[in-house]
């Protein structure tokens, strides 16, 4: 039992020091997100991107580009209020691959606006490519 539960660590371990759920779970976000005609061949594509933009250290290739965000956070403002709640800003990262469902976010108790949005993608979206 106890030779599962270590095998089970390494893996876990292994997994986390190559941020492999994180890019899982990005390619997902983005493949929903585009739901293109040919998935595999869009996720090769992807992937290929990812690695010329690597060696040449050109921009990653983000699935979320300003109108996007900005519609995203548009959808969430009903009341078109400028701001959103804190459960929606989280959960917004979560849907995206941005933020893990059990991280700890830091809530002032201010709705969040477009540019704290916008700011908070972009720097996440960065750090998740930046890994690779």
């Amino acid at each position: 039992m106890e030779a599962r539960s270590s095998r089970e660590l390494e893996a876990r371990n292994y997994l986390e020091k190559h941020r492999i759920v994180k890019l899982l779970n990005y390619l997902t976000s983005s493949l929903l997100f585009y739901q293109p005609e040919k998935p595999r061949e869009y996720l090769i594509s992807l992937l290929e991107r990812m690695r010329i933009a690597k060696v040449t250290r050109v921009a990653f290739p983000f699935f979320m580009d300003h109108s996007n965000i900005v519609a995203m956070f548009e959808m969430m403002d009903t009341s078109n209020k400028g701001t959103i709640s804190f459960a929606q800003y989280k959960q917004a990262l979560t849907t995206l691959g941005l933020c893990t469902a059990d991280e700890v976010l830091g809530d002032d108790g201010h709705g969040i606006t477009l540019d704290k949005f916008k700011q908070e993608v972009n720097k996440r979206s960065q750090e998740i490519w930046s890994a690779f």
